[in-house]
């Protein structure tokens, strides 16, 4: 952690440095040709590092800090997509764990929004993109089921089925699909029995899906099973 802290403290130093001359900051942007040679391994075991600290915990306040810490590493290689989609996600997270009133979460959800714009800008993988855009809108459904779920329920089969059209191999269509049908009520045709076959699915695909890379999307699994393992503690009572 102390080295990554440091590498971020080095790599602010040179932008604030770099926009002192507007020659030098010209020269020395990364583009989308150029970015993945900018700093290929201190900002791939940075980014690595992070994401893995990312998926190993629920802390609100900590998803809070890995999504400031994202948006940060989002300057060091500015054409790279990956940083904003994490940072989309980990506010995302936030908003599942966080007990903050709903207005709260409203705006860390624009928050989150804005960073997958921007991720969809710099030429993300389109799937994932969909895939994360339909989880914000479950999030944005939860906040007040009530008053919007015939909007975002609508939002989040329009986003996931074009993510499936895309890539159907993408598992994490199947888990977003299947919360989604899982929180709706059985007489709006949901219910955890219609839900269950999607699971089921998804964890085929997770068993078979490859990251194309080590900063590749690579969450859901965990989540799925465990919810897997909750059918079969009600079937075993």
């Amino acid at each position: 952690m102390k080295k990554h802290l440091i590498f971020f403290a080095l790599a602010a130093t040179s932008f604030s440095a770099a926009a002192q001359s507007p020659a030098v900051a010209s020269a020395a942007r990364p583009t989308a040709a150029t970015s993945a040679a900018a700093a290929p391994a201190a900002y791939t075991d940075m980014m690595a590092a992070t994401i893995t600290e990312l998926h190993s915990t629920g802390d609100p306040a900590q998803l809070k800090q890995l999504a400031s810490k994202f948006e940060r590493a989002s300057t060091v290689v500015p054409a790279d997509w990956h940083p904003s989609y994490y940072q989309a996600y980990a506010l995302l997270i936030n908003c599942f764990t966080s007990k903050e009133d709903g207005d709260a979460k409203d705006k860390t959800l624009d928050q989150a929004e804005v960073a997958l714009a921007r991720a969809r800008k710099l030429g993300g993988e389109p799937s994932e993109l969909l895939v994360l855009q339909a989880y914000l809108y479950q999030a944005r459904l939860g906040i007040s089921p009530m008053m919007r779920s015939m909007k975002y329920s609508a939002l989040v089969t329009e986003a996931l089925t074009e993510a499936k059209k895309l890539n159907p191999t993408n598992p994490r269509i199947y888990l977003v699909q299947a919360n989604n049908l899982y929180y709706t009520p059985k007489m709006f045709g949901g219910g955890a029995d219609v839900a269950k076959p999607l699971y089921e699915e998804g964890k085929v695909r997770f068993a078979a899906f490859k990251p194309s890379g080590p900063l590749a999307p690579n969450w859901g699994e965990r989540q799925l099973l465990g919810r897997l393992k909750q059918y079969d503690a009600t079937a075993a009572k």
